[in-house]
């Protein structure tokens, strides 16, 4: 028996390599994937080689091989079967069959297919953001970025009552996602303005400069891109100081402060999948392919992603 995963080979290139199987150690159990998905980001600047030296141990994902830049194999959005046919979400690299500790494994609810549940990943760091950020009840807010992660910040602001959510992006065909999850589309120059949180997330400097200018008196801008190892101009002229703006990072890799003395990781987890159960977020899969095509993909996403949101990749025809 041999197992294929995907390696990051150089920048830019990838390829799809086997190993002999290994027998699980004792403990382990084995996951046989059925489909796993590009976080499209980060993703994109390891298949770059754009991590920075001193980010390699911090950008680490769980059951990682291999070193950056290259080669490496990297990913953590699987969702495969157990050996005693239960669907299980793990944060492990993109891989047809692996062993992993049984408390590595989350259960996915049966009501979330696998597509939806290879947003799990997302969907926590969305959620660690809105434990971040603390909105209240009434909060105008601005979402600057509709990738991924920025729609599903939105469509969790906007289930907060009386909360008023714009997702703001410069491309238009990202209105009707916004339509579909509840919140108002606007592009940089028809933003409202005066928002009470602004979150960040287009992974752009303009982006960033927008999201400074629509945050009113003594707001708070939550910043979720990661630049990788690009130098990203901070306009903190202007009204910055005036308004007594508060511009603050957000980061999955450690549980929000607010909840970390109550919330594991793993609770943090269970929690997305079981806020996938909805089917609105089937609106965020833009795309799928086999795992074969993987190298071709990721190299396409990473220079040209257009429209794209999710990418899907699938190991068979057991996926549901």
């Amino acid at each position: 028996m041999i197992e294929r995963s995907f390696w990051v080979t150089a920048p830019g290139r990838g390829e799809i390599r086997t190993a002999p199987w290994a027998p699980p150690s004792l403990g382990n159990i084995i996951v046989q994937a059925s489909v796993s998905g590009i976080s499209r980001g980060s993703e994109a600047l390891v298949f770059q080689g754009r991590v920075p030296v001193n980010q390699y141990d911090d950008m680490r994902c769980p059951f990682q091989e291999g070193t950056f830049p290259a080669p490496v194999k990297y990913g953590y959005a699987s969702v495969g079967t157990d050996e005693k046919g239960d669907r299980v979400f793990c944060l492990h690299p993109h891989q047809d069959r692996y062993a992993i500790p049984a408390n590595a494994a989350i259960a996915v609810p049966d009501d979330v297919p696998d597509n939806r549940a290879v947003l799990a990943a997302n969907m926590e760091t969305a959620i660690n953001a809105l434990w971040d950020a603390g909105p209240r009840v009434g909060d105008r807010i601005a979402v600057v970025g509709g990738g991924v992660v920025g729609c599903l910040v939105a469509a969790l602001a906007g289930c907060i009552p009386g909360s008023y959510v714009e997702l703001i992006d410069i491309n238009a065909s990202r209105a009707e996602t916004a339509n579909r999850l509840g919140v108002v589309f606007q592009t940089p120059g028809s933003a409202s303005g005066d928002a009470d949180i602004v979150f960040h997330a287009s992974g752009s400097d303009a982006g960033l400069s927008t999201a400074l200018s629509l945050a009113g008196f003594e707001a708070l801008i939550l910043e979720l891109s990661w630049y990788g190892d690009k130098t990203v101009p901070v306009p903190l002229g202007e009204a910055f100081h005036a308004r007594r703006l508060t511009l603050r990072s957000s980061q999955v890799g450690a549980v929000a402060n607010s909840r970390r003395a109550r919330r594991s990781h793993h609770d943090r987890l269970v929690l997305a999948l079981n806020l996938l159960r909805d089917s609105i977020f089937d609106c965020l899969i833009s795309g799928e392919s086999n795992f074969e095509e993987l190298p071709e993909t990721l190299a396409r996403l990473a220079t040209d992603p257009g429209d794209a949101l999710c990418h899907v990749i699938r190991y068979d025809q057991g996926a549901r």
